[in-house]
C-alpha cells in the first residue's frame, strides 16, 4: 500500500472563466470544488489506477470535515491528524489557457502537533511498502520536517518520493537520509541550486551533477510539454511526450507523481516507470477534474511516450 501524504490540505476550486478581468466584477458558472491540496490528488490518481492508497496529513475544522467526506465519497481510505484549527482553500482561475492560482496560507501548527504527526506517521508506515510526500508545510513547522519524516521511513526501508519546493525541500537533501525520487521543475531545479538553469540537456546534467543530489535514485525534472529529463543512477534519459489538447492543468504534476509512485512499488522496469509516469499526468491535464484520469485512455496515450537514454 502507498501512503500519501498532505500536510497542508485544501478544499481546491477551479473558476472556468472565458475572460478574467481585472478590478471588475466576473461571473462564473462552472465550479469545481474537490478535496485538494497535492498530495490528496496524489492518493485520487493511485485510487483509480486501482492500487491500494491511504491519505494522511494534518486537517481541522469544517473545511477539513469537507476534505474527508469527499474522500470518503469516492473510497480513498484516509487517517489524518485532526484539530480544531480551520484547512484552507485554494483558487484557481482558468482562462484563455492560462491559470492564476491564490492560494492561502493555511492553519499555524505548533510544535506539539508536528510531534504527534510524527507519531502517526511512524505508526502508519507499519502498514505500507511505499510513501509520497507532496506539497508545502504548514506555518508553525520547522522547514527539517520533511527531513525527520525522511529519517523515520529510512528505519523502516521504506522509499520515499517527495515532491515539494524552497527550504524544506532543500533541507531534506542536506543529509544522509535521502528521498528514493524527488520530480523538481526547472524553476525548483535554479531556485535549489541558486543559479540558472535551462532546457538544454548539458545545463540540466549539470544541475544534477550537483551535491545536494548525490544519494536520490530517482531525478524527475518535469518540463511542462516538453515532457522531462530524468536521472536514475548513473543514467540519464530524456522522455518527449505527444501534444494533447489541455483541458485543466491542475494537478498534472501530482498525477505525475502518482504514477512514478505506483510504478515503482510495482516494481516495474525503467522503461514502464518513465512511460507509466508521464502517461498519468498527460491524462490529468485531458480531464476538467483535479487530480483525475481516465484510464480507458491509458494505453493509447502510454504508447506515445518516447524514452531515450541520453550517453
Amino acid at each position: 500500500m502507498i501512503l500519501a501524504v498532505t500536510m497542508n490540505p485544501s478544499v481546491d476550486i477551479s473558476y472556468h472563466l472565458h475572460e478574467f478581468k481585472l478590478d471588475a466584477v466576473n461571473r462564473v458558472e462552472t465550479v469545481r470544488k474537490t478535496a485538494g491540496g497535492k498530495g490528496l490528488n496524489v492518493a485520487r490518481v493511485i485510487a483509480q489506477m486501482e492500487e491500494e492508497v491511504l491519505a494522511t496529513g494534518v486537517l481541522g475544522g469544517t473545511i477539513g470535515d469537507y476534505i474527508i467526506q469527499e474522500l470518503n465519497k469516492s473510497h480513498i481510505p484516509n487517517d489524518f491528524l485532526k484539530n480544531d484549527k480551520e484547512s484552507r482553500n485554494c483558487i484557481a482561475i482558468l482562462h484563455k489557457g492560462m491559470q492564476t492560482e491564490i492560494l492561502e496560507s493555511g492553519p499555524t501548527l505548533t510544535k506539539v502537533e508536528g510531534a504527534d504527526f510524527l507519531g502517526k506517521y511512524k505508526d502508519l508506515l507499519s502498514n505500507v511498502s511505499f510513501v509520497t510526500i507532496s506539497g508545502s508545510l504548514p506555518k508553525g513547522m520547522e522547514t527539517d520536517f520533511y527531513h525527520q519524516m525522511l529519517k523515520i521511513s529510512q528505519k523502516k526501508g521504506i522509499p520515499v518520493i517527495l515532491d515539494s519546493s524552497g527550504e524544506p525541500l532543500r533541507k531534506a537533501l542536506l543529509h544522509k537520509e535521502k528521498p528514493f525520487a524527488i520530480k523538481p521543475n526547472i524553476e525548483e531545479l535554479s531556485q535549489l541550486l541558486g543559479m540558472e538553469v535551462d532546457g538544454r540537456i548539458s545545463s540540466l546534467k549539470h544541475a544534477l551533477d550537483q551535491e545536494l543530489f548525490k544519494g536520490i535514485e530517482w531525478i524527475v525534472v518535469s518540463m511542462g510539454e516538453h515532457g522531462a529529463f530524468v536521472r536514475h543512477g548513473a543514467d540519464d534519459y530524456r522522455i518527449t511526450i505527444p501534444k494533447i489538447d489541455v483541458v485543466n492543468p491542475v494537478g498534472s504534476g501530482d498525477a505525475t507523481v502518482a504514477g512514478l509512485a505506483v510504478a515503482l512499488n510495482r516494481n516495474q522496469p525503467v522503461q514502464e516507470v518513465l512511460k507509466t509516469a508521464m502517461t498519468t499526468g498527460m491524462l490529468n491535464t485531458m480531464e476538467a477534474g483535479t487530480g483525475s484520469i481516465n484510464m480507458t485512455k491509458f494505453d493509447q496515450y502510454f504508447d506515445l511516450v518516447i524514452v531515450e537514454r541520453i550517453d
